[in-house]
C-alpha cells in the first residue's frame, strides 16, 4: 500500500523537530523518530534516527545501526543526515554514566545532567535503571533494545543538532566499553564538531570498580580489562590480548564473559588463563552488581570454566582474575600493593 506520510501525521514517526519525511510505502506508526533531518525511504526500513535510508528489499530493516543502503543483504551502515540538514541552533549533548545500576551509585553530577536534559536516549535496560523522578521530567525518552548502539547514538546526535539538550546514557562509565567514543565518531562523520554541540562526558563508576568493591581489594595494583564480546573485536585479537596480559602479573577484569551465542569465547578465555596462571589463582565473580539479582562468589581459576553454564555468569557479570600475589582472606580477595616490602606492620 502506498501512502504519503506528510498527509497523515498519525501514522508517521512523530517529529519534534519539524523536518519533512516522505516514503513510498506505509511506515509503521511505532517508528518514533523525533530528531529532524529529512528522510526518503522506499520500504519498511526501521531507521529511527532521522537519517535517510534506502533499500531495494523490505527485509533490509536494520536493528543495530543508522541508515543503510542494502541491495545484497549486507549489514554495512552509513550515517544519514549531515549537520547542514539541520536549521536549528544545536543543543547540548552529554554522555552520562549511570554507575553500577542503582540510584545510590549514580553521582550527583550524573543526576543533575539527566535532570537538565530535554531528551534521554539509551539502551532499554539502562533507561529502566534511571529513577522515575528523573525520567518523568524529561520531554522525551528514546530507547532501543540490544544491538541498537549506532542507531540510538545517531538519534541522540540528530536530536541535539535539531536544537535539543540530550543525554545519552549507559551503565558504568561512558568511556569503558561504551558510547562516548562512538558519539564523537558520528559527530565527525556528520561534519559537526564536539564544540558545536557542547559535548561533555559525565563519568560513572565502572563495573570493574563496583565489582571489586564487592570482592574486597583485588584491584589495588596494576590492572587490565578485557572484553570477551567479539561483536566489534575479532576473537583472534581478543585471544592475543588475553595471552599478553595473562603472561604478565596484572589483575585482569573480564567484561561480557558469557552469552548463549559465545560459549566458546568464555571457554577459550579460561584455557588461555590456565596456560599462564596457577589453577588455584583466586577469581572473583560478581553478577548484577548493585541490582536486585546481585550475586557474589570467590572461587579458583581451575573452577571457572565449569561455572559458565551457571546462572551467575552472563552479560551482566564481571570477573576479576587475581595475580600470583592475590590471596583470599576472610572471604575477601586481597592483591598486595607492595607496602609490605617497605614497611613493617
Amino acid at each position: 500500500m502506498s501512502t504519503n506520510t506528510n498527509a497523515d501525521a498519525d501514522d508517521e514517526s512523530t517529529s519534534k523537530c519539524g523536518a519533512s519525511s516522505t516514503t513510498e510505502t506505509e511506515t509503521e506508526p511505532s517508528s518514533g523518530s523525533k530528531c529532524g533531518a529529512s528522510s526518503d525511504t522506499s520500504d519498511n526500513s526501521d531507521s529511527k534516527c532521522g537519517a535517510s535510508s534506502s533499500s531495494s528489499s523490505s527485509s533490509s530493516s536494520s536493528s543495530c545501526g543508522a541508515s543503510s543502503s542494502d541491495d545484497s543483504g549486507s549489514n554495512e551502515q552509513e550515517v544519514g543526515a549531515k549537520v547542514d540538514d539541520f536549521d536549528a541552533d544545536p543543543g547540548r549533548l552529554t554522555a552520562v554514566g549511570l554507575g553500577p545500576g542503582h540510584a545510590e551509585g549514580m553521582t550527583e553530577r550524573a543526576k543533575n545532567a539527566l535532570l537538565d536534559a530535554d531528551h534521554i536516549v539509551g539502551y532499554t535496560t539502562y533507561i529502566e535503571l534511571i529513577p522515575d523522578e528523573i525520567t518523568e521530567q524529561a520531554d522525551d525518552i528514546y530507547d532501543t533494545p540490544m544491538c541498537g548502539e549506532v542507531s540510538r547514538t545517531e538519534e541522540s546526535i540528530d536530536r541535539t543538532l535539531a536544537g535539543n539538550d540530550v543525554a545519552i546514557v549507559g551503565s558504568g562509565d561512558p568511556n569503558v566499553y561504551a558510547l562516548a567514543g562512538l558519539a564523537l565518531e558520528i559527530l565527525e562523520s556528520k561534519g559537526a564538531t564536539a564544540t558545536m554541540v557542547d559535548f561533555d562526558v559525565i563519568p560513572g563508576v565502572p563495573a570493574a570498580q563496583s565489582c571489586a568493591a564487592r570482592l574486597g581489594a583485588p584491584l589495588v595494583n596494576d590492572t587490565v580489562s578485557v572484553s570477551l564480546s567479539d561483536h566489534l573485536v575479532p576473537m583472534p585479537e581478543i585471544e592475543s590480548r588475553l595471552h599478553s596480559v595473562a603472561s604478565e602479573n596484572f589483575t585482569i577484569t573480564i567484561y561480557n564473559p558469557w552469552s548463549r551465542k559465545r560459549r566458546e569465547n568464555f571457554q577459550k578465555c579460561c584455557e588461555i588463563l590456565l596456560t599462564h596462571r596457577d589453577p588455584d589463582t583466586p577469581v572473583g565473580i560478581v553478577h548484577g552488581a548493585g541490582r536486585e539479582d546481585e550475586q557474589v562468589m570467590i572461587t579458583e581459576l581451575a573452577e571457572l570454566e565449569d561455572l559458565g553454564e551457571s546462572e551467575i555468569i552472563d552479560m551482566t557479570t564481571t570477573i576479576v582474575v587475581g595475580t600470583e600475589d592475590t590471596y583470599v582472606w576472610d572471604d575477601r580477595m586481597v592483591t598486595p600493593r607492595g607496602y609490605e616490602t617497605k614497611y613493617d606492620y
